[in-house]
């Protein structure tokens, strides 16, 4: 029997379920509207350690060890680690876990690392190669913008298109039983839609977010109707939009059930941070903080969950190349 539904689309037979989940997060997302949804807010960005980096890291294993415990898994059950941030070479996830003597697939999709984890750890799955897995993301602000942009003391001003980068992680261990099941992937294209501002993210993923939503509505025949939620992430606000009006010059209309994890997770009007969030712990940290809590108290029965990325390095920005996007998408389903 096929899996395969349409070009980029698999459905899972066996639902592979969420056993548990958890969220860490900073001083500011805790502050935000989604604050009292997290595991644990640090009041220090250090997280205890010396660095930005190794307080990353500090957050990514808290993170997992979290998970595990809420999933009643011990880690030394696990059969594979899906891991990844956004430092070169992925070093806060690998350190984070260096130590787990598991077998550890690191992955680097940007922003959309959480839905890739995610997607491939429910492939496993439902291949029967493994019985449980953890996909694990996360990103920190300081050492974002210490890597992208300019260190802190410098002091450089945003633009009203750039993002915060979401000091965060989201962990969940997926096994055989739970009440939320992961059905569909839809796995995305890259698409490079000519965006040269490493400040306007938001304009870079929106097409990619464009391009695999819809291949996922056309391979499995459905519509943004027949979801409870679709929650893309991290368009930010200006990419929500762009979002919105590719779809209705498409004569499709998202609705009131669209989402950004980019818009949820700051308060855009008092906290400063200009169009919204962003980083592999933005998406991680609202699904794993918020969606699935949601899911678990009946608020979403169907959520799509379309993460998205900016797939640059420092170097490519500076030698002038575009911003490729990627979006991959999990549908969630919670069992009546």
């Amino acid at each position: 029997m096929t899996k395969r539904v349409g070009k980029q689309t698999l459905y899972l037979p066996s639902c592979p379920a969420v056993a548990g989940y958890a969220a860490v997060v900073g001083k500011k997302e805790g502050e935000g509207p989604l604050g009292s949804r997290f595991d644990y807010i640090a009041e220090d960005s250090y997280f205890g350690e010396k660095s930005w980096e190794k307080a990353e890291s500090h957050m990514l294993k808290q993170c997992f060890s979290l998970a595990c415990d809420k999933a009643k898994i011990p880690a030394s059950e696990l059969d594979y680690i899906l891991a990844g941030d956004l430092l070169n070479q992925c070093v806060s996830s690998s350190f984070a876990m260096r130590d787990s003597n598991l077998p550890y697939l690191g992955l680097y999709g940007a922003c959309s690392t959480m839905a890739e984890s995610l997607s491939l750890g429910a492939i496993l799955l439902d291949g029967g190669f493994a019985s449980a897995v953890c996909a694990l993301t996360g990103s920190h602000f300081c050492s974002a913008e210490r890597q992208y942009r300019f260190p802190l003391e410098y002091g450089g001003q945003r633009t009203p298109s750039s993002q915060w980068t979401v000091t965060g992680a989201g962990a969940l261990v997926l096994s055989g039983k739970g009440k939320i099941r992961v059905t569909h992937v839809t796995h995305g294209r890259i698409v490079d839609a000519g965006i040269k501002d490493p400040n306007n993210m938001g304009s870079a993923m929106a097409p990619a977010a464009f391009d695999t939503l819809r291949a996922h509505f056309r391979d499995t025949g459905r519509s943004p109707d027949d979801y409870d939620a679709i929650v893309t992430g991290d368009l930010g606000a200006l990419g929500h939009d762009i979002l919105e009006a590719l779809f209705k010059a498409d004569q499709v209309d998202l609705g009131p059930c669209y989402m950004d994890c980019g818009v949820l997770i700051y308060d855009l009007t008092t906290q400063e941070v200009n169009a919204g969030g962003s980083g592999c712990g933005c998406s991680a940290s609202v699904l794993c903080g918020h969606i699935l809590k949601g899911m678990e108290d009946g608020v979403w029965n169907r959520v799509l969950f379309a993460a998205t990325g900016a797939l640059m390095s420092p170097t490519s920005s500076q030698q002038g190349e575009s911003i490729p996007g990627i979006c991959h998408a999990v549908v969630l389903e919670r069992e009546a």
